[in-house]
């Protein structure tokens, strides 16, 4: 690994790190408000109607939906461009690095998913939830790292990033299996010719942005009325994005597009949507809240099945000799790290929004506060573990 690319991915780990923080801050403001006098202007400004409308074509969606389906196709689309980066040039490209995290990986979301449906085992309603407690969020998990300072060695960090990509691809795939609504051919069939064209664009040698982007928009429009989750089109859209410009003198198109949206997400569209998926009111809440089998599983599937699943079929791996610990790595930091996997806050809140979309049963409450006390317990714990064996280590 050359001296530019160590560079560039502390670059990467400090900018995720700091939007880690911003995170915790956007979070932490809406449940104060959430449980304060504000909690109906909160409401209020999460509900507000937005309407787009060109012509005979109209969106009419709440703000909460726009973020949802808008900010986060601009979140998939830098997500989609990491993974192009990495499968080509970076992490991924040796298969050595990433049988260790890919076991992890599976191991994070099997047996997490596998608690929920038990503790949920006669309800079909909340067992639309089972793909909630997978996912890894690896903002707050490099922002929770970022607290122990340099004593965290990069084998981790990039253990943990290559992780974080693996449970992306997983919360991808099962977002386009699983949480897809009423199918509109039409509405498929342009989202198709979109396709298409962005292949045409790529496959010619296009290498300027606009085209993409602008295909790609039309791409994202066609996908909300298609049934089929709008922000898949930001996945798509960065697989056709080229990796190299004709002119050698030229910037990466594909790592141009992503610089430019490192700032934007990590500062502003993943704050945004946590401040406004995270307000939750804690009036009245009881034991009997907590012990209901979709917080309980949520809790439980971060918590408990995240540091089984990722340490478990990790070790099986290792002592099956298929791969190693890492240099700089010992089994308590990669225990701390299997905790650190089960704070699955965003993108754990996104796939939330989803499940019970469809049901006509709100669960936003329950899904909520799984998710916030899963998270909690898994970055207290992986952080006073990591302190514990790093601080051992030196």
């Amino acid at each position: 690994m050359t001296q530019s690319d160590d560079s560039f991915i502390e670059h990467f780990l400090k900018q995720e790190s700091a939007g880690g923080i911003l995170l915790v801050f956007a979070s932490v403001l809406a449940m104060v408000l959430a449980n304060s006098p504000f909690f109906s202007f909160y409401n209020l400004l999460i509900d507000t109607p937005v309407v787009v409308q060109v012509g005979a074509l109209k969106l009419a969606k709440p703000l909460l939906m726009w973020v949802n389906d808008g900010f986060m196709a601009v979140f998939f689309l830098l997500v989609g461009l990491e993974l192009k980066r990495e499968f080509l040039e970076g992490e991924l490209s040796d298969y050595r690095k990433v049988i260790l995290p890919g076991l992890g990986a599976i191991g994070g979301m099997v047996v997490p998913a596998l608690i929920y449906i038990l503790l949920n085992p006669n309800d079909p309603v909340a067992q639309q939830g089972w793909a909630i407690p997978t996912a890894t969020d690896i903002a707050f998990a490099l922002g929770v790292l970022s607290l122990l300072g340099s004593r965290v060695p990069l084998a981790l960090k990039v253990f943990l990033t290559v992780l974080a990509i693996f449970d992306d691809i997983g919360a991808i795939l099962i977002i386009a299996f699983f949480y897809t609504s009423k199918i509109s051919m039409m509405a498929l069939l342009i989202a198709s010719a979109c396709i298409a064209v962005l292949w045409c664009l790529n496959r010619r040698g296009v290498d300027d942005k606009s085209p993409y982007l602008v295909v790609g928009a039309v791409m994202w429009v066609a996908l909300v009325k298609s049934g089929v989750h709008a922000t898949l089109a930001g996945v798509v859209l960065a697989m056709f994005v080229p990796m190299q410009a004709k002119d050698p003198k030229r910037s990466s198109p594909a790592k141009s597009l992503e610089h430019d949206l490192h700032s934007a997400v990590a500062f502003f569209i993943l704050p945004i949507f946590a401040f406004c998926n995270s307000g939750i009111s804690f009036s009245g809440v009881g034991l009997e809240h907590i012990m209901h089998g979709v917080p309980m599983g949520i809790t439980l599937g971060l918590f408990a099945g995240k540091q089984l699943g990722v340490f478990l079929f990790c070790w099986v791996g290792i002592k099956l000799n298929l791969t190693r610990l890492p240099d700089g790595m010992s089994w308590w930091s990669l225990y701390g790290t299997a905790l650190l996997c089960g704070i699955g806050f965003t993108m754990s809140l996104f796939v939330g929004s989803l499940a019970f979309e469809e049901t006509g049963v709100n669960r936003v409450f329950d899904e909520r506060l799984g998710i916030i006390l899963g998270s909690l317990l898994s970055g207290v714990l992986g952080y006073i573990v990591l302190r514990f064996s790093l601080k051992a280590k030196n």
